[in-house]
């Protein structure tokens, strides 16, 4: 009985095949949570699957209703192994993407899992059945091995994290004492890079709004009107220039951070952002100047134009549009709120002239940012761990690039929250062909076994979470 054997156990696990069993029967449940028609798949899945996996571990499971009515369930099991020992809670959601069959090469299937090599496709294989399918295992492995995990334990499985977690932050507030912990350890997202074992403890938030000059009720002839009527494409295009130039550089610098605190520019130097053989090449040119890649992307904000419209781009005709269109994002760290963007951008378009653009936030306005600091002692204790087991130094990360409801987390349940990911930034998770790594998921149930062993040995000692 010791780590290493433990460890070995679920390497064995691994190759005989055992894990890759799991995954196939878990891929197949159609958990689409944006499907209407899939949706009794959610409950089935939870009740079929995860329900058992915590049951055979002495676990009490319950299915539980979610506060948003037509979302889907949540799933809650707990394990108390005694009052004084650390609580972890655990997350992970059964709920995937839209299938997207059609699209998928020839010989994939979305609902079921096809190993090509290392490469194993099916939906929801990265975002996320492998990743929470790891960390069952692993706390399973842990049990086996030791006849006990060493800490209190609660799990919580959501199903509609695709639909951006409807009912969650309700959720976690009136079940607070249910799901209160000393830590969360949870996976989701990508690694930085393929090869190089990392963790997350917080994810920028984003805040989508909408860019609109609307200047008439309909289109005018450009031969006969042209030079005299105002084209709103031209001054949307322009009033985005004023936010942001050329190579990438935001001018309007107060929806900026004033700097990146010394402890998340310490934790960041010298890491490389890279998405494996099929990502796509950086462009260094672009962004924040003086930035290293990886703060441009974990320790800063970024503004991005993810559509834009005016006229009729499918069938041009001889008209100046009325009016033009510009779905935006501001990517964003705990450094600015999101209240001040609205108010930001509208002074610094005033001042440049554009009063004729009115800007409104998206339906969903944003998702809160977190951030843990990179010194706080369950973010070293974690990467001690991860190193121990893997021999690599882990990137460490004081957030993820992307958004995830890590909020409901660290700032609704107060915990210090720590991400560890088993999939990389190349696996196509919401596009066709969805798949993961063969070695990223053996390492990641080596490193999980390892992490929940060092938790029932040596937690870490917690504190208030920072932001």
């Amino acid at each position: 009985m010791s780590r290493q054997a433990a460890i070995a156990r679920a390497e064995r696990f691994f190759d005989d095949g055992g894990f890759r069993d799991d995954l196939a029967r878990w891929v197949a449940f159609r958990t689409e949570s944006q499907v209407p028609e899939s949706r009794p798949q959610l409950g089935a899945y939870l009740a079929q699957e995860i329900a058992p996996s915590f049951a055979r571990m002495g676990f009490e499971v319950r299915i539980m209703d979610n506060p948003v009515a037509e979302a889907g369930p949540f799933l809650v099991a707990t394990r108390r192994e005694g009052d004084g020992l650390p609580t972890m809670l655990g997350y992970g959601h059964g709920d995937v993407i839209r299938g997207l069959e059609p699209q998928w090469r020839q010989g994939l299937n979305p609902w079921t899992l096809t190993v090509e090599g290392d490469r194993w496709y099916g939906r929801g294989t990265a975002d996320n059945k492998s990743q929470h399918l790891i960390n069952i295992r692993a706390l399973e492995t842990v049990i086996r091995e030791r006849g006990k995990l060493g800490f209190n334990c609660t799990f919580l499985v959501e199903t509609g994290e695709e639909m951006g977690s409807p009912g969650l932050h309700e959720f976690c507030a009136r079940n607070k004492e249910l799901l209160g912990a000393d830590i969360l350890i949870a996976s989701d997202g990508p690694r930085l890079k393929p090869g190089q074992p990392t963790i997350f403890m917080g994810s920028r938030g984003a805040f989508n709004f909408d860019m609109t000059v609307d200047l008439r009720a309909g289109g005018h002839h450009s031969g006969n009107w042209g030079g005299l009527l105002a084209n709103p494409g031209v001054i949307l295009a322009h009033a985005i220039a004023s936010i942001i130039d050329a190579k990438g550089r935001v001018i309007a610098r107060d929806i900026l951070p004033k700097s990146i605190p010394n402890s998340v520019r310490a934790a960041l130097a010298g890491l490389e952002v890279d998405g494996g053989a099929d990502g796509p090449t950086i462009d260094p040119w672009w962004g924040e100047p003086g930035l290293s890649e990886a703060e441009k992307v974990f320790g800063w904000n970024t503004f991005e134009v993810l559509a834009f419209k005016t006229g009729n781009p499918d069938n041009p005709v001889n008209a100046i549009p009325p009016a033009a269109s510009a779905h935006c994002q501001i990517r964003f760290t705990v450094d600015v709120h999101p209240d001040t963007f609205i108010p930001s951008l509208r002074r610094h378009l005033d001042k440049h002239g554009f009063q004729a653009v009115k800007l409104s936030a998206a339906r969903k306005g944003h998702y809160p940012a977190t951030r843990l600091d990179p010194e706080h002692p369950a973010a070293q204790w974690a990467s001690a761990s991860v190193a121990a087991t893997t021999g690599k130094k882990p990137a460490l990360l004081p957030n993820l690039g992307g958004t995830l409801p890590n909020d409901c987390f660290a700032d609704i349940l107060g915990m210090p929250t720590i991400w560890v990911p088993h999939s990389y930034a190349s696996c196509s998770q919401h596009a066709p062909n969805e798949h993961v790594l063969a070695p990223l998921m053996r390492e990641g149930l080596r490193m999980m076994t390892g992490l929940f062993w060092d938790l029932g040995e040596k937690p870490p000692v917690t504190a208030t979470h920072a932001h």
